[in-house]
């Protein structure tokens, strides 16, 4: 059961579709959200797996999907 405390926080956040894709000057992958944001989405397993992130066509089947933008989070 959650406590209406985490209930409000999850109501405050900001999420975001991806639009597009980048690699930052260290050659990690940034998923770029329409509010101009940016979300690193690196493939370092075990600690995080998206072996999407490694192909263009990978990529382009999560153009559209939906990230809590924690920069906007924080502009709240």
């Amino acid at each position: 059961m959650s406590s209406p405390l985490s209930a409000t926080f999850l109501l405050h956040l900001v999420n975001q579709p991806i639009i597009g894709f980048h690699k930052d000057d260290l050659g990690d992958w940034v998923a770029e959200l329409r509010c101009g944001h940016g979300q690193h989405v690196r493939h370092q397993p075990p600690l995080s797996s998206r072996p999407w992130v490694l192909s263009l066509e990978g990529r382009q089947q999560y153009m559209g999907t939906v990230l809590n933008c924690k920069k906007c989070d924080e502009e709240q």
